[in-house]
């Protein structure tokens, strides 16, 4: 209903009304219903066929006591106003007749759309009470359409803020990453700021620096959000998490950010492109001056965008021009993949048939003869085969 206010499209429609569970399956049949939530008056409908596609039927409810700080105890079923005087935000308590083509609003929702506000339902201390996750869902949406917190609902969420941590960590990555995707993922960021919702969920990222200092870095950090150009939210993510990056330890030197990102249970997928891009934008500054054997196997990674995107939005943030970024993408235009990229000259099995035993030794080699390889000192397999000989005898003290 909020979208149809909004003048735009819903990506989905759920429907609520008086019929309970019983007479929602007796009416479609066994066969195209699915008592997901049963229990909370909820049955999945199958459509006519798979392209139709399926569609949430909810009874009128009113909820008992919430113990877990996430899903009532028990459900009552009710009349349509007291159902939406139990939901979160009143933006999100509003319901269309379409019989009547009618919008049903109990809770001021049509108003506060108008004057872009998001506000809790009745008492904010209440609904965040009873679900926590609803902190985090009041950022997103205020973020996401570009609209003010209510005064009383961002205090309730300052208020709670510590109570996040009763939510499990799957839930809030979730909403973490619908926040970092999206265009306005500063203006998250803003908010997760000012209602202490950020150093609840990262305490790893809560800076000893105080003061302006504190605050300067905190802008620094909105404003290059602001101009991060990316639908992922990794490159978001690796930016804010990027001062965790400590160069001067041996690896593996994104530990803190690895594991912060186990906590918050992403996929082994998401950890690898997080971890490669705080490590690999410092290598990024003065790309130019690098070797090759540097430069190629950075251009070459498939992050390797989202790190060209995060370095710009850090120059944009600071008022100066991306020249690395824009030596990058000059230099890759200029070559072919193959170029960029070749197979190896040597491998594992010239060691091999050279009676090097396997070892540490085997590593070292063969990354020095690869690192020649693409500085472009050794150009063919023949001169990469002799040098390779020459290294063997002086590892062996020959």
């Amino acid at each position: 209903m909020r979208d149809h206010v909004l003048g735009k499209l819903p990506k989905d429609y759920d429907l609520a009304s008086t019929a309970t569970p019983d007479d929602v399956i007796r009416i479609f049949g066994r066969r195209r219903t699915v008592a997901v939530g049963a229990s909370f008056g909820v049955v999945m409908v199958q459509g006519p066929d798979k392209a139709a596609g399926q569609i949430e039927v909810a009874t009128f409810r009113s909820d008992g006591d919430y113990l877990d700080g996430r899903r009532p105890s028990s459900v009552m079923f009710c009349r349509p106003e007291e159902d939406a005087r139990r939901r979160d935000f009143t933006i999100n308590g509003m319901f269309f007749d379409p019989i009547d083509e009618t919008v049903i609003d109990y809770v001021g929702g049509r108003e506060d759309l108008a004057a872009g506000i998001v506000r809790a339902i009745g008492d904010p201390i209440a609904r965040f009470t009873e679900d926590k996750l609803r902190m985090l869902r009041a950022v997103r949406f205020a973020a996401t359409f570009g609209f003010a917190l209510d005064p009383a609902t961002a205090a309730a969420v300052y208020h709670l803020r510590q109570q996040i941590s009763q939510i499990s960590e799957e839930r809030i990555a979730q909403e973490l990453k619908r926040m970092l995707s999206h265009e306005t993922r500063a203006h998250s960021f803003r908010l997760l700021i000012q209602t202490g919702l950020f150093i609840e969920v990262f305490p790893e990222l809560n800076s000893e620096a105080s003061g302006g200092k504190r605050d300067a870095e905190l802008t620094l950090m909105e404003r290059t959000l602001h101009y991060l150009i990316s639908e992922q939210f990794e490159p978001a993510m690796a930016l804010m998490l990027r001062s965790l990056h400590q160069p001067s330890l041996p690896p593996p030197k994104t530990a803190k950010i690895e594991a912060i990102c186990r906590r918050l249970k992403l996929s082994n997928d998401e950890v690898d492109a997080i971890c490669w891009l705080a490590e690999s934008l410092p290598i990024l500054s003065d790309i130019p001056r690098k070797p090759l054997h540097v430069r190629k196997p950075l251009l070459d990674h498939p992050y390797f965008e989202w790190l060209l995107q995060m370095s710009a939005a850090i120059a944009a943030a600071e008022n100066r021009v991306a020249f690395d970024v824009d030596f990058c993408r000059n230099y890759v235009s200029s070559l072919r993949g193959s170029k960029l990229c070749p197979l190896p000259l040597v491998d594992g099995q010239d060691l091999k048939a050279r009676h090097v035993p396997e070892g540490p030794v085997f590593r070292v080699l063969l990354t020095k003869i690869r690192n020649e390889q693409l500085d472009e000192i050794l150009t063919n397999r023949a001169t990469a085969l002799e040098r390779l000989n020459t290294l063997i005898a002086e590892s062996q003290g020959l």
